[in-house]
């Protein structure tokens, strides 16, 4: 019973190589316990868009079905995460000319200026995702981080806006209702990331979020606490293992085992002798493959990679303020041994893998704090966020719904029959 009087959220990362549902809910630290997770492999999502409806519907259906049992909760509304190419970032001013100089500046007047920017004239099939103020300007007085409660007549902001084709997310939103579920929120997966695998410290220092995943490299650059820059480069590890493919002349499933059990970003940490069996096609012979010349395919496609993440560091001009935080690596793509040296060796910055058990609570699904699911806890993370903005003073209830205590429901059943009985008494005593 204490249970469905709390929070509980569901995020929903619908990737390139698996879609991931994981369910949370929030402790009395103000931690998260994930409850239970479920993942389906995703083969109707190509580079982070949706290209088979059908396929992507069923795939969401298995992960949500495998995290209910998981969870023991019935899942209504989920957290999506968006990603993708069509991804397009940029920089704008906004101003509101307030009625009353006595009036200190309120949150209902910021949310109106973010409001504003939304109606932003977008060119031909673009459409706003979010909406990010980075400062504020109070009556020309600049470099303002919460204006609240200040006095002033002219009200203005510089906001990150980020937009993505209105098709790729329309398409996820439609996978999402045939699935049976609702969306409350759509979220740049990069943005949820970052909330799952950096500090405070980090995004007030100045961090470059890297996330790899199976179709896409996200980007995200903070400074000062503010989001100053998002990229996404067309590429991740499912280049990797095209490669490895065609390099090793193998299956595809064969060299995706290859990559994550043997693989390495750092050809010369490994021996010229090391050599892995790969079984041959309807009694063909074995096929050796050299470890090394393995890690020597993987490693020009990393090298490509960072070579884009490096130039989206220099294009953003905050480069030099990078040198405290310096590279988090997390997604899939962030497991391969020797990659954070070789970031290291390309951009020159300090880099760290990231996990996402910054802000996690001990749970008992240990899985969920591989870098794997750093967008999926993040997503979770921002479900929270969201409840605590549309209902800062409300009791909060939730639309994921505990199903494991069925005397519960026996009971409201029971609790509806004896208000009826009492309403037929009135009435006869009337």
């Amino acid at each position: 019973m204490h249970q469905q009087q709390e929070d509980i959220v569901a995020g929903l990362d619908i990737g390139t190589t698996k879609i991931a549902c994981i369910v949370g809910r929030r402790n009395e630290q103000g931690k998260i316990e994930i409850l239970g997770m479920g993942k389906s492999r995703s083969d109707g999502v190509s580079r982070g868009v949706v290209s088979n409806i059908q396929k992507t519907v069923d795939s969401i259906k298995e992960a949500v079905r495998e995290a209910e049992n998981s969870a023991g909760v019935d899942i209504q509304t989920v957290n999506v995460g968006i990603a993708g190419q069509h991804i397009r970032s940029m920089h704008h001013r906004g101003m509101i000319t307030r009625q009353s100089l006595e009036e200190e500046i309120r949150q209902q007047d910021i949310d109106a200026l973010i409001d504003d920017m939304y109606k932003l004239v977008m060119p031909a099939g673009e459409e706003i995702i979010h909406v990010l103020p980075q400062e504020y300007i109070v009556d020309n007085e600049q470099g303002i981080k919460d204006p609240i409660g200040m006095s002033g007549v002219r009200l203005e902001a510089n906001f990150h806006i980020i937009s993505g084709q209105v098709t790729a997310a329309r398409n996820i939103n439609k996978c999402v209702h045939r699935a049976n579920l609702e969306v409350t929120e759509l979220i740049l997966e990069p943005l949820a990331s970052a909330d799952a695998v950096l500090s405070a410290e980090e995004k007030e220092a100045g961090v470059v979020l890297v996330d790899i995943g199976g179709g896409t490299t996200d980007i995200a650059i903070f400074s000062e606490n503010i989001i100053r820059h998002t990229a996404v480069i067309p590429f991740g590890g499912n280049v990797i293992t095209e490669d490895i493919k065609m390099g090793c002349a193998i299956l595809r499933d064969q060299a995706e085992l290859l990559k994550t059990r043997f693989g390495s970003a750092l050809a010369a940490e490994n021996k010229e002798n090391e050599v892995v069996c790969i079984p041959g096609l309807r009694g063909r012979e074995p096929k050796e493959i050299s470890v090394k010349n393995l890690a020597h395919i993987i490693q020009c496609r990393m090298e490509e990679i960072l070579e884009h993440v490096h130039f989206e560091i220099k294009n953003s001009g905050l480069e030099k303020q990078l040198n405290a935080g310096g590279i988090v690596l997390t997604g899939g793509g962030a497991q391969l041994k020797h990659l954070r040296q070789l970031t290291e060796y390309i951009t020159g910055l300090s880099t760290r893998i990231g996990y996402p058990n910054e802000h996690l609570a001990p749970s008992k699904v240990v899985d969920v704090t591989s870098p794997l699911y750093a967008t999926g806890v993040g997503l979770v993370m921002r479900g929270f966020s969201h409840l605590d903005r549309s209902r800062p003073n409300a009791v909060k209830t939730s639309k994921v719904e505990v199903t494991t205590h069925s005397a519960n429901r026996v009971g409201s059943w029971f609790t509806q029959v004896i208000d009826k009985a009492s309403e037929f008494m009135k009435d006869d005593e009337s």
